[in-house]
């Protein structure tokens, strides 16, 4: 399809206002520098009418070398009862030495009458002369239309009136507002299609995601013909967020056919999204469209059966196109085909013919029937298929383990572990105090094994989760404890599971060390 289409990425300034999220001046500009790099057209900046942070990024930003992007300060229109020369808002982004003024201006005149409490006349008249006065001092004007869709079904004639008043101002971007969030996507594209009958200046979108639509809102009003999409990147934003240009744009050039970053950009999404996450201190949905890790995952053994032989069975697009990657999933529910996927993925020779298969196929039921979960601990997987497959020789073996922990009220506890290994045909007893019961364990496992194993020195436990499993059962429950460890070159997850979570700590622990003992052997 041969369309242009901008997009304008409001992170910084809408997307910083969910709940949880705080940019520093910092994180804004790294922001903005990965924004340009990936080939968005427009990026706010934010709003320097209203805080001293938004200022400074708008003098900091003058000096990135950017490429792709054109920066947008935000505000609005004058306020009713001050004259535009002397408004406070409109006069700090003229003084932000942005190119582009971003302004919004209500289109809904319950607004009009109830929030600004001013006469419809007059908001006319502060849209005309607000854009008017930017315009004076050098400034392109995008005029965003607030409320544009529920004005428009309230009163379409002054809804219409308050974009043609812009439009006359010279705003070179008009952009219908789905501010609440509850548009329907048919009504989205029935109004935009009657408003370009009416407006020539091009018309964009923002859409807010209230009711779960914002995506399909703004490809819906794609379709009607606007030529500029509003978002944020993981659809960060106010209440439910806005439309997340994340799913919007491999939408459009996937499905559409429209190049707005190209083939080889698109390969970043993923990356992108992942980097603006880590910076917001946000985790990205594992289910979330495109990029998530859970995005491409099969755990269905009819689903990864139909999948090895042709991808196109249960994927709408190949997972490389966007950065992220095919998954397969090993559970109770899985079939041979997700063994068979994974073994070869994990690099061990299994097949449909060999011998051990069924036996691994039940064990693994068997222990998620327990509790266990092997998605995230491919270490413990690992470490099993090669234990039934025979293939495993222990490099040590546990033989006891002991924890005491002393609580004293005035000063912080103290634990201290103590464990006995099996290695290499002899006993070893080693004791340790950590800030913990399952700090002590660790320490105590690696300091029986260092004189034998100096590198593992190296090795480290960078993640710790429980997860109760069966709350009904109070503190009687089982739990399960997923450790991620690392060797300062690879991480891996390993499980454990029990009612005691010592026990299931220390399962969990002893299997990460004898993991990162096989891949050693194995060198």
């Amino acid at each position: 399809m041969n369309r242009r289409v901008e997009l304008y990425d409001t992170t910084l300034r809408d997307g910083s206002q969910m709940e949880g999220i705080s940019f520093s001046l910092e994180d804004k500009l790294k922001i903005t520098e990965k924004l340009d790099e990936f080939g968005i057209h427009y990026i706010e900046g934010g709003w320097p009418g209203s805080n001293p942070k938004d200022i400074e990024y708008f003098k900091a930003v003058k000096d990135l070398p950017l490429e792709n992007a054109k920066i947008a300060a935000f505000g609005s229109t004058r306020r009713p009862r001050v004259k535009v020369s002397e408004d406070p808002n409109l006069n700090a982004l003229i003084e932000s030495e942005a190119t582009i003024a971003t302004i919004f201006g209500k289109s809904w005149d319950l607004h009009v009458t109830e929030a600004l409490r001013t006469t419809l006349e007059n908001n006319l008249q502060m849209i005309a002369e607000s854009i008017e006065y930017l315009r004076e001092h050098g400034m392109t004007v995008f005029y965003d239309a607030e409320h544009f869709f529920d004005g428009y079904r309230a009163n379409p004639e002054y809804a219409m009136q308050t974009i043609k008043v812009a439009e006359e101002a010279g705003a070179e971007r008009i952009i219908l507002a789905d501010t609440n969030g509850g548009s329907l996507p048919s009504f989205v594209k029935k109004v935009v299609e009657e408003v370009k009958k009416e407006i020539k200046v091009p018309l964009g979108i923002h859409a807010h995601n209230d009711s779960e639509l914002a995506v399909a809102n703004s490809l819906m009003a794609f379709e009607a013909g606007v030529v500029q999409i509003q978002g944020t990147i993981n659809g960060y934003g106010e209440r439910c967020g806005n439309a997340n240009l994340i799913s919007i744009i491999p939408a459009l050039e996937l499905k559409y056919g429209v190049k707005v970053v190209g083939k080889e950009k698109l390969k970043k999404l993923k990356e992108l999204a992942h980097f603006v996450a880590e910076l917001a201190n946000m985790e990205i949905p594992r289910n979330q469209p495109y990029v998530g890790d859970s995005a491409f995952a099969h755990k269905g053994g009819v689903h990864v059966s139909a999948v090895l032989r042709d991808p196109r069975t249960y994927e709408h697009i190949d997972p490389e196109l966007v950065g992220n990657r095919r998954k397969v999933v090993v559970s109770e529910l899985s079939g041979k085909s997700n063994l068979i996927y994974k073994a070869r993925e994990l690099g061990i020779k299994l097949d449909e013919d060999d011998p051990s298969l069924p036996n691994i196929v039940k064990k693994i039921k068997e222990l998620e029937f327990k509790g266990y979960h092997f998605e995230a601990a491919e270490g413990s997987l690992e470490l099993l298929i090669k234990k039934v497959k025979g293939e495993y020789r222990p490099s040590f073996e546990l033989e006891r383990a002991r924890v005491i922990t002393e609580i004293f009220p005035d000063k912080p506890p103290i634990s201290e572990a103590t464990v006995v290994l099996r290695v290499k045909g002899r006993n070893v007893l080693s004791a340790s105090e950590g800030n913990g019961p399952v700090n002590a364990l660790d320490l105590a496992l690696r300091k029986a094994l260092m004189e034998l194993y100096p590198e593992i020195k190296e090795v480290k436990l960078v993640d710790y989760k429980v997860r109760v499993l069966g709350s009904d059962k109070g503190t009687g429950a089982k739990v399960r404890v997923l450790v991620q460890t690392s060797d300062g070159k690879r991480t891996w997850g390993t499980v454990g599971v029990s009612t005691n979570i010592i026990e299931a700590s220390l399962n969990a622990i002893v299997d990460s060390i004898e993991y990162w003992l096989m891949k050693r052997d194995e060198k």
